[in-house]
């Protein structure tokens, strides 16, 4: 368990002074909070999920971050502890069991996107990481595949006996058929422009300020095609949707060439999201935060509900 004292106590092993003021923000995979600092800007401290990610991931990511904030672009990187010894002088900081790292604290908002002018502002915004993304690779990071974030999620799910007898019959069907069609319309993109990218790129995990947009974490960061990132950002019918692209686009190819071919695949990693989505809460279920934070998850509605959800998302397939 990590105590407030803990918390605090990892800050001031990095090097900095708690006036130990502490909040506990948002996130569901980690542990993060805001610490106070005296006479400084308070710092956000992150605790990985034990587990989750190995050292050279985590270093990864940290590289990464680094190196979009070398090249200007708003990315808020972590920031380098003052004692090493103090945490351990391996590729990941450590503390208490725990690999951290700590943040300059940045606020913003979730952004709308409701103007051609914003949306091709994060156009260029992504445009510009994806920039750097295609100059270097992963080594340690996961890579966007149909069988990471479906097969392998619909075998956990079936295998974990979450769902009543006929409705775990009706969810082996349709995602057997989603999959395979998802599988089908990868293979007619032909080979794709793979790189680093954010991974998870929805309107939640980015901050909006006066000064435009930024992330605060690339916990998610991955290897990956373009549209990975961009596709999460659209809202609304098809018509909106194809609009909001245009703009987002009109941005992005001023820092990065885009493969229009890669459009095509909006709607298969739809559906992969919604099959790993799933699946990601059934693997988090044991963490105590979860039941609290998604109550429904258990109930038997809401495997109906989801299966229907992935027989519309097969038909959109089909008819697209």
């Amino acid at each position: 368990m990590l105590s407030p004292d803990a918390v605090v106590d990892a800050v001031e092993a990095a090097g900095f002074r708690s006036d130990g003021r502490l909040l506990a923000l948002g996130s569901y995979e980690n542990r993060v909070f805001q610490v106070g600092l005296e006479d400084a800007d308070p710092v956000v401290i992150k605790f990985y999920r034990p587990g989750r990610w190995s050292d050279e991931a985590i270093a990864e990511e940290h590289a990464f971050a680094r190196e979009l904030a070398a090249a200007e672009i708003p990315v808020i990187a972590p920031l380098e502890p003052a004692n090493c010894e103090a945490l351990g002088c391996g590729p990941v900081p450590v503390f208490g069991g725990f690999r951290i790292a700590i943040y300059p604290r940045r606020g913003g908002q979730w952004p709308e996107l409701g103007t051609a002018d914003d949306r091709q502002w994060i156009g260029r915004f992504l445009g510009r990481i994806h920039m750097v993304g295609a100059a270097g690779r992963f080594a340690h990071r996961g890579r966007l595949s149909v069988d990471a974030m479906g097969r392998q999620s619909v075998d956990y799910l079936l295998d974990s006996d979450r769902m009543a007898d006929y409705i775990a019959d009706r969810y082996d069907l349709v995602s057997g058929e989603l999959l395979d069609l998802v599988e089908a319309r990868f293979e007619a993109a032909g080979p794709l422009r793979k790189l680093r990218i954010h991974g998870d790129c929805h309107r939640n995990n980015v901050l909006w300020t006066a000064a435009g947009p930024h992330f605060v974490d690339l916990d998610d960061c991955m290897t990956g095609p373009a549209i990975q990132d961009l596709w999460m950002l659209l809202a609304g019918n098809a018509a909106e949707m194809r609009a909001q692209l245009a703009d987002i686009l009109e941005g992005y190819s001023q820092f990065a060439n885009f493969d229009p071919v890669e459009i095509t695949l909006i709607e298969p990693l739809r559906a992969l999201r919604m099959i790993h989505y799933a699946a990601w809460l059934a693997r988090r279920w044991h963490d105590p935060a979860f039941p609290l934070a998604f109550p429904w998850f258990g109930e038997v509605r809401y495997w109906e509900r989801h299966v229907a959800e992935l027989e519309e998302q097969l038909m959109t397939l089909e008819q697209s």
